[in-house]
């Protein structure tokens, strides 16, 4: 690891339980972006305010280089009441940064400010400080305001702390890596009737637990087994009393895949799937199927080189490029849909004990900031060198 960084990552520590003290949800990221802007800007780094409302991207050049990169980092926290104890616990009621991005933000905030004091690479590095991550598709705002038409870049990267993965470990591999992330709704109308006289009803009820029933056979009868997909409802609303048959009921849900075929397979079986349980039931079944974020691949050459750089900051052992992708979704998909690149994992130490991402009682491993600075600055100067 370069001479100065672990000493830049103990200063940081301060700012990054600052960011964990006070969260902000997606596109709210006021507080967090001008904390980011003014760091940057005092030592001389370029900083962007405002692209996608909260989002900041620097601009850092040197030499004669033509070539240019991106490397970012999300912003925003979760809607989550925090569970923890310590000093630098959230004070923001309702908000806390459960994923990690409050370490992700002084990562690559150690990264620019290391690589503006050292230099030592020939074209432009991007600092592209990213909002609404979670679930609001900051990312394609971002790129939808002119990201990539402002700021030039060959290629993109980013990278996620990951539970489980041990301290001192990157996890780097090519092809899909985190899942899309769609939506559905469907609306059942039926017709309402006396609880004690069903026969005189069309019941939604019935007809939506039959659905959920039907629905769990799409994967499992509808999708290859050697491709993965997932289908849940999460939601089941329906009536307001013991003795009456409602007109209608909601029920909705998630779907997740890592190939666009798996999709358009998975949507066209809830259409058909819902039709035909309409029919049997005599209701009428409304579908809104709602595409999400895209599945997160990872360009083959960007992440030869990402495993390269890692396994020289780290060794072979402990760069693990096996680690089985995840079903969860990740907006760097729609960046990675315009260029090519690689998102990576940082090792966050152990899971157990509810420090989980999404957990109440997660928090970010402080003793992995250095390893995350030394890998956005040995991967700026190899793609730069």
């Amino acid at each position: 690891m370069e001479e100065g960084i672990r000493e830049l990552a103990a200063s940081l520590v301060a700012l990054r339980r600052e960011l964990h003290a006070h969260p902000e949800l997606a596109f709210e990221e006021k507080r967090t972006a001008e904390r980011i802007a003014r760091e940057l800007e005092r030592a001389g780094i370029e900083a962007h305010r405002g692209i996608a409302g909260t989002g900041v991207v620097a601009r850092l050049a040197c030499g004669s280089g033509e070539r240019s990169i991106g490397l970012r980092a999300d912003l925003d926290a979760l809607p989550l009441e925090e569970r923890n104890v310590f000093a630098h616990r959230s004070v923001e009621p309702g908000r806390m940064h459960a994923c990690g991005h409050d370490g992700h933000i002084v990562m690559l905030l150690g990264a620019a400010l290391h690589l503006a004091r050292t230099r030592g690479f020939d074209g432009t590095v991007h600092f592209v400080f990213q909002p609404a991550e979670e679930g609001r598709g900051g990312a394609r705002r971002m790129i939808e305001e002119g990201l990539f038409e402002r700021f030039p870049m060959q290629s993109v990267y980013g990278l996620h702390n990951w539970p489980g993965l041990p301290l001192g470990h990157i996890a780097v591999r090519a092809g899909a890596v985190m899942a899309s992330a769609d939506e559905f709704d469907l609306r059942i109308r039926g017709r309402g009737a006396h609880a004690a006289m069903p026969h005189q009803g069309r019941d939604a009820i019935a007809a939506g637990t039959a659905l959920v029933q039907a629905l769990q056979s799409i994967v499992a009868r509808e999708v290859d087994p050697l491709d993965s997909a997932v289908l849940s409802v999460t939601r089941f609303q329906a009536g307001d009393a013991y003795n009456v048959l409602p007109d209608t009921a909601a029920l909705g849900g998630t779907v997740r895949a890592f190939g666009p075929q798996v999709r358009d397979a998975v949507e066209a079986a809830l259409g058909r799937v819902s039709a035909g349980i309409a029919a049997a039931f005599g209701v009428a079944i409304d579908l809104e199927y709602r595409r999400g974020y895209p599945p997160t691949i990872n360009d083959p050459a960007s992440s030869a080189v990402c495993r390269e750089v890692a396994a020289a900051l780290v060794g072979e052992s402990n760069v693990d490029t096996d680690l089985a992708p995840s079903m969860g979704a990740e907006d760097f998909s729609f960046m990675l849909n315009q260029r090519p690149g690689c998102y990576a994992w940082l090792g966050n130490g152990p899971g157990e004990g509810g420090c989980l991402l999404h957990s109440p009682h997660y928090d970010f491993n402080d003793e992995a900031i250095a390893l995350g600075i030394a890998y956005w600055v040995a991967l700026a100067r190899r793609l730069l060198g």
